[in-house]
């Protein structure tokens, strides 16, 4: 069920507040370059500063407006495993197509805290979870080893790797490859992930270049490696550049620039700064931009 590209989408807010206008000109966007679904309120989406009423109505706002033409995969994870359970079983009231529940950052939870933490949130899903291993950002790192254990329940239904470790990848698909769906977390290893078994990406490029990354991994599936791999180099200028800060700050800024969307962007995230990378970045995107890759 959830495989191809999946866009983390971000939300753009206007004078404190989301901005629903831009934001739907940004999902259409997504719907009309073939993308196989959106991710609101995960990371990209600055889900840890909405408020809950925010998080409630966005989601239910995506699931509206996208109205089945693509999958909506909610973002409702939490360090806390009651408010990742909350957060859940509203996302599936609202009508989500699944969910995507990131590793409990803060606590570092041990490998047992996981599987009990994951495995409640899976029993009380009426949508298919996507766990989410990003230990960079939350300093644990789910181990294969546990993820076969989750797979005893049936809700589990794929994993986004950003995990960095493309021998770790290649054990879970291994390991787990048969029962769930592996997608990368990571743009920059998207083409590698689909080369050991993987099947997709969630990507933050895709919110600037959707129609190229739902080629790319098209391409690569229907066998036509050689072609995969020179757009897959035509955007890993982007793929690296793209997190020259925190994530989603640079992926913002460029929104803003191509007129999408203001550059309002939360604290603690600042806005991109000024410097010798950021304009390479600029530079680049617009470069591909003119080229037709947006």
């Amino acid at each position: 069920m959830f495989q191809g590209v999946f866009t983390a989408i971000i939300t753009p807010f206007k004078n404190g507040k989301i901005d629903y206008e831009s934001y739907f000109k940004l999902l259409e966007i997504q719907v009309n370059s073939g993308v196989a679904g959106v991710v609101p309120c995960g990371t990209t989406g600055e889900s840890p500063t909405l408020t809950n009423d925010e998080h409630s109505d966005l989601i239910k706002k995506t699931v509206e407006f996208i109205n089945k033409r693509i999958l909506v995969i909610a973002g409702t994870g939490s360090n806390s495993t009651a408010e990742a359970v909350h957060l859940t079983e509203q996302a599936c009231k609202d009508g989500s197509d699944g969910v995507l529940s990131v590793n409990p950052y803060y606590n570092k939870p041990t490998q047992e805290g996981l599987f009990r933490h994951f495995s409640e949130i899976a029993s009380r899903s009426e949508r298919p979870v996507m766990l989410y291993n990003i230990p960079g950002r939350t300093s644990v790192n789910l181990l294969p080893e546990t993820l076969r254990r989750l797979l005893e329940s049936k809700n589990i239904a794929s994993i986004k790797e950003a995990s960095g470790d493309l021998g770790q990848m290649a054990k879970v698909i291994q390991l787990c490859g048969e029962r769930i769906t592996v997608l990368s977390g990571d743009d920059n290893l998207t083409l590698p992930l689909l080369a050991i078994g993987g099947v997709g990406v969630v990507s933050v490029v895709s919110n600037l270049f959707p129609a190229s990354l739902v080629k790319m991994v098209s391409l690569f599936m229907d066998g036509k490696i050689a072609e995969s791999r020179k757009l897959f180099f035509d955007l890993l200028p982007v793929f690296n550049l793209a997190f020259i800060e925190t994530n989603p700050i640079p992926v913002k800024a460029a929104l803003s620039w191509f007129g999408y969307c203001t550059n309002e962007i939360r604290l603690p995230m600042t806005q991109l700064s000024d410097s010798a990378q950021s304009q390479e970045f600029k530079k680049i995107i617009f470069k591909l931009k003119d080229k037709g890759l947006a």
